[in-house]
């Protein structure tokens, strides 16, 4: 068993600290200052560059290195690696790839190491764009438009809010035609829509911030009402509507209900009922209600299909909120709607559900039907809801006006007077009711007491034209002209295209005698309405007057377009013709006048005088139509005359009735009465022509703003919480056609 022992002998026993000074002379870097193939390789590239590899192991060399010791050994690579292909103790290292970054074939052909390709010179110019081309051109104005929209916001930061406005003005009109050059050159899917809304919306912002609000208004509702704008998305809109209606109050209305009979504790609920917090709270919860109002007027149009869909909607959800009584008032405002889009029907048929509901609605629905069967000219119905809403409310001072309008209707001036006069002890602010009362004065022929109610009513309401222009009217009743034209002027200065105002001017100042200034108001009234008959006359005359025939020419002949079944006009235009010298043109508007109408004596006498002072034969010929007419003008006159011989009493009767009709109808018709007395009495015009009838032409005086001016208001309920019916006013324009 010990024979396969071996006992090694002392002399090749192994050193346990052999090997420590044993060093690789690779690792010698001491020496390398004199290692004349590194020295080399340092001061040129050559030593920076891969080494050469075989392609098969069989062409695999080693380089010797040089070392301080001048021994050699064989080295893989500069790093101490074994070469790609190289064999290593027995065994052979896999090849690798040796194309490395800027290392091709060719380096091994004696080409220059070139990473970055500089030896292939500057690259060729990019070729210019052409300025002139639409796309540079798109890009420009794209350029200048944001440079205006900032230069806007600017302008605003720094307190000049004019030139911001213009700086926005500016840049709409540059969009707009961007927008033109856009679609020309590309689809219009490519418009820039972001461009297009933060303009918009820039420009309503500086007109809001100048207080040019109905302009602000209609910008914003160009953004809403385009739904190509991301900005207008409908559920972004219920959801922050959704949000606005759940944000607290924090107002507790149990703490001013005395929870039992102490005497104490009743004092002191009475005593905070109304103290400083409590009108606070008063005043956050109007202003929480006024801003959920608002937005639901706002966004009700545009959330649905159709705004009666969107404000159901707004409806349900106030609903389910804390302020479930709002939703009342949603549904008068879209009552309210309908009737601005003369949707009369379902107006009525909202109202009507609202009536039925408790004393405020139903006083507040109530007052609205009353309104709206008052301008339509149901009186009976108009009163019947009046009653209903003075019962259900007697403090609404919206219902006394109404009930106190249908009294008026019924010319009981005294009653109507004593409900306006409630409705103002109810509502000292109420401007229906003290408008209706100075109309209410003024039937009564109390000019003194109706001109203190509309100069009291002048200093609440500045710039109202209704108002300015009653004033000048009781002036114009006491006689008193001269303040009559006064207050007619600032009714000029708030509406000046109102023709009817302007004629009104024209008419006082013919009166005082002063010619040219009448003519000019009277001209500008025919420019702004070249319709109204009494102008064309008053023009026409005017210019006969001053023997400007050819002027007059074109009054008369507008005139015979208005009223062509009226002779006179026609006869008119060709006496002044034949005045001016052109006989040729008067003898054809003759004949032609009597074409169609051919049994008018004045006509025919103008023909046979002028055909025999121009030797034409036609004169025979109209000399026996003439003749023949004037024979059945004889034999009709003697029958009329013979028939009232016949029932003489009933003549006298119809006479005495007769004369009482034209004292009542005097003032109405005394223009035109002076208007035709005027053309009859021109110098050289007392040819025979049909003058103006009270009948053709209706001389009263038409008031500037309609049918309003001259009967009393009406007054509607729009919000419950208030008591007349404000800004939501029913007009003139919903009156049924």
């Amino acid at each position: 068993m010990m024979q396969n022992v071996h006992l090694a002998p002392e002399t090749d026993e192994d050193d346990l600290y052999s090997g420590y000074n044993d060093y690789n002379p690779i690792y010698d870097i001491e020496e390398l200052e004199n290692d004349a193939a590194f020295q080399q390789a340092v001061r040129t590239s050559h030593g920076r560059r891969p080494p050469i590899t075989a392609k098969i192991s069989s062409t695999a060399v080693t380089r010797p290195i040089a070392t301080g010791y001048g021994s050699k050994t064989s080295l893989a690579s500069s790093i101490g690696r074994p070469m790609t292909g190289a064999i290593q103790d027995g065994v052979t290292r896999p090849m690798t790839a040796v194309r490395a970054a800027g290392f091709t074939k060719a380096a091994l052909r004696g080409s220059a190491f070139d990473p970055l390709s500089q030896s292939r010179g500057p690259a060729s110019p990019l070729e210019a764009k052409k300025k002139d081309s639409p796309e540079e051109k798109i890009k420009q104005l794209e350029k200048e438009v944001n440079e205006l929209v900032e230069e806007s916001c600017i302008a605003n930061s720094c307190g000049d809010l004019k030139l911001a406005l213009e700086k926005a003005k500016d840049a709409g009109r540059k969009e707009r035609v961007l927008v033109r050059q856009r679609e020309q050159v590309t689809t219009p899917e490519n418009i820039n829509l972001d461009l297009t809304y933060s303009v918009l919306f820039n420009l309503a912002s500086q007109y809001s911030v100048n207080e040019m609000y109905a302009e602000a208004l209609n910008t914003y509702q160009v953004i809403v009402k385009n739904k190509m704008f991301s900005n207008a998305d409908r559920e972004k809109m219920k959801k922050a509507f959704q949000k606005l209606i759940t944000v607290p109050l924090e107002i507790d209305e149990d703490k001013y209900i005395s929870p039992s009979d102490d005497p104490h504790t009743n004092l002191v609920t009475e005593a905070i009922k109304n103290d400083h917090l409590r009108q606070m709270e008063r005043e956050r919860k109007a202003m929480a209600e006024k801003y959920i109002m608002t937005s639901a007027k706002l966004i009700a149009p545009v959330i649905e299909t159709s705004f009666a869909a969107g404000y159901d909607w707004c409806v349900e959800v106030v609903k389910a909120s804390q302020y479930v009584e709002l939703a009342n008032d949603l549904e008068i405002n879209k009552a309210v709607t309908y009737l601005r889009q003369k949707d009369y029907n379902q107006a009525v048929e909202i109202l009507k559900v609202l009536e039925k509901k408790d004393s405020r609605v139903k006083s507040a629905a109530a007052t609205n039907l009353s309104a709206l069967y008052y301008m339509g000219k149901d009186f009976a119905q108009a009163s019947s809801y009046a009653d209903i809403a003075v019962n259900s409310d007697r403090y609404n001072p919206a219902a006394l006006t109404n009930k106190g309008n249908t009294v008026f209707a019924n010319g009981d001036y005294e009653k109507a007077a004593e409900f306006y006069k409630e409705a103002l002890r109810n509502d000292s602010s109420c401007t229906e009711a003290l408008y209706n009362i100075g109309l209410t004065y003024e039937k009564l022929n109390r000019l003194d007491e109706a001109l203190d109610c509309f100069l009291k009513l002048h200093a609440i309401l500045r710039n109202s034209a209704e108002v300015l222009y009653q004033i000048a009217n009781i002036y114009e009743l006491m006689e008193n002209p001269s303040q009559a034209i006064e207050w007619l002027m600032q009714v000029v200065s708030v509406i000046p295209t109102d023709p009817q105002v302007l004629s009104k001017l024209g008419e006082l100042y013919d009166r005082e005698g002063d010619k040219s200034q009448a003519f000019q108001y009277y001209y500008e009234s025919y420019r702004y309405f070249p319709c109204n008959i009494e102008v064309i006359e008053w023009l026409g005359a005017y210019y006969i007057d001053t023997q400007f025939w050819e002027k007059a020419i074109q009054y008369f002949e507008r005139a015979s377009l208005i009223q062509p079944t009226q002779v006179k006009w026609q006869l008119m235009v060709a006496s002044c013709f034949r005045r001016s010298g052109n006989y040729q043109k008067a003898l054809d508007t003759y004949k032609d006048t009597h074409r169609k109408f051919p049994e008018n004596v004045e006509c025919l006498r103008f023909l046979v005088r002028l055909c025999t002072d121009l030797g034409l034969k036609d004169a025979q010929e109209y000399a026996r139509k003439l003749k023949r007419l004037e024979k059945m003008k004889e034999i009709r006159e003697q029958r009329i005359k013979s028939g009232r011989d016949g029932s003489g009493g009933s003549r006298g009767k119809r006479e005495g009735s007769a004369s009482g009709d034209s004292g009542q109808n005097y003032s109405a018709s005394s223009k035109g009465e002076r208007l035709s007395a005027r053309l009859r009495a021109l110098p050289g015009t007392n040819e025979p022509y049909e003058s103006s009838s009270n009948k053709e032409i209706d001389a009263s005086y038409v008031d500037p703003l309609g049918p309003q001016i001259e009967r009393p208001k009406t007054a509607a309920k729009k919000r419950i919480d208030e008591d007349d019916f404000a800004d939501e006013e029913l007009g003139d324009d919903l009156l049924p056609e």
